[in-house]
């Protein structure tokens, strides 16, 4: 490694299964540089969230991080841990200092076959992972009134007032959240960008019939950008970029055998990605990038959960079966995009071999349990099984290219 790999931890299974992956799959074979941050809801707390800025800024200067899944605690977590304070989602904080879009993708592999049968080809999500709902105020009123939308310009003209409903004695909720220009033209070029790259069609999804400001603007935008940037490089490719409504696409998606990417606003991708994850088959069979055009930095992780039922059974010293393929792929994707920075074949060869690896074990039938549900499999392997076959395979993919590990870099 020429620079180092900034290493988010988290919590529960979801942590010990990115230390064995570390442990096992990549520190034979890497010379590893990692800045580690300790972002599980106990350290977060102690710190009172000050590690997620660091982890933050150490991922901005290094621009490749790989990060595990993290509890985001409510007041039950709160006393089952006892945290002394609510923090915000890590995920959510990170998207709010890098912008950028969140692709997840399905990792295809032969003798899965998703649970929507026509499905063929993957369908890649790409969340706009900037405010909506994740940034939003909102207020529960326990009193008849009125409620209001204000903007008042920063150029002192004059007030925007715009009523929002009348509330009766028995009170109700209310909400307000934003976006901006700028983040939606950074969201239309990454999706255009990773379309040329992949060789797949666009398809944005909102619901601007009854949004008629605030999705127009997404779709205004989109197309603005498209047309300016975009429109003769799709045609010389073949492909098209459409805006579609979101039940449209939804009803498209299930009909479809797949091989495009989807445009979602923030909540949008976050439901559509969990529908593709359990569509190809499960959570754990999907990659996960956000990438920040803005600063140029990316960071890869597993986007399932911390999976606390396995992470019990681990405490009480039983064997689990948590299926550990995103995780893995998480690594390589990051290891990967480290080599591609500083020019490194090798590194990107160590990648390429524990995704070959993985794919591999599967189709020789060594699978978790998750998989082995829906290869209609008797028998499976518990996680330490997968990653020890994993491993067995990229010795063998890498051939004599093995050394004793070593870790030059620092711990946070």
């Amino acid at each position: 490694m020429v620079k180092p790999i900034v290493e988010i931890d988290g919590d529960e299974m979801a942590r010990v299964m990115m230390h064995s992956i570390r442990e096992n799959l990549v520190r034979p074979h890497v010379a590893l540089d990692l800045l580690s941050f300790d972002l599980s809801v106990t350290h977060r707390d102690a710190t009172q969230d000050a590690v997620t800025r660091e982890a933050i800024d150490a991922l901005l200067s290094a621009k490749v991080a790989v990060k595990c899944a993290t509890i985001t605690a409510d007041r039950a977590k709160a006393r089952e841990f006892g945290l002394h304070h609510l923090l915000p989602s890590p995920n959510a904080t990170i998207r709010r200092r890098l912008g950028g879009v969140d692709f997840r993708e399905p990792i295809l592999a032969e003798g899965i076959v998703p649970l929507v049968r026509g499905w063929d080809q993957p369908i890649v999500i790409a969340r706009h992972a900037h405010a909506d709902q994740y940034l939003a105020q909102d207020l529960r009123v326990e009193e008849a009134g009125t409620a209001s939308l204000v903007f008042q310009p920063a150029t002192g003209g004059p007030t925007v007032v715009r009523e929002i409903g009348t509330f009766p004695s028995s009170g109700g909720v209310l909400l307000g959240m934003y976006n901006y220009i700028e983040s939606i033209e950074s969201f239309a070029t990454a999706c255009f960008e990773m379309a040329l790259s992949r060789v797949m069609p666009v398809y944005l999804s909102t619901k601007s019939t009854v949004l008629q400001s605030y999705d127009g603007a997404f779709v205004e935008t989109f197309e603005r950008v498209f047309a300016a940037g975009y429109q003769a490089a799709f045609a010389a490719a073949g492909l098209r970029y459409e805006h579609r409504l979101i039940d449209d696409v939804v009803a498209y998606s299930v009909r479809s055998r797949g091989g495009f990417i989807w445009a979602c606003k923030n909540y949008d991708g976050d439901v559509q990605s969990d529908f593709v994850a359990q569509g190809f088959g499960s959570p754990g069979m999907m990659r996960a990038a956000l990438v920040s055009a803005r600063e140029g930095a990316m960071l890869f992780e597993a986007p399932h959960g911390t999976i606390p039922r396995h992470f019990r059974r681990h405490q009480r010293g039983l064997p689990t079966s948590s299926n550990p393929v995103a995780s893995i792929f998480a690594w390589s994707g990051a290891l990967r995009e480290r080599g591609r920075l500083d020019g490194s074949e090798a590194l990107r060869g160590v990648a390429d071999a524990m995704e070959q690896a993985t794919l591999d074990t599967i189709a020789a039938g060594t699978v978790t349990g998750d998989l082995a549900a829906i290869r209609n499999q008797s028998d499976w392997a518990t996680t330490d099984e997968f990653i020890a076959a994993v491993a067995q395979r990229v010795r063998g993919l890498l051939g004599a290219r093995t050394q004793d590990p070593i870790s030059s870099g620092s711990t946070t």
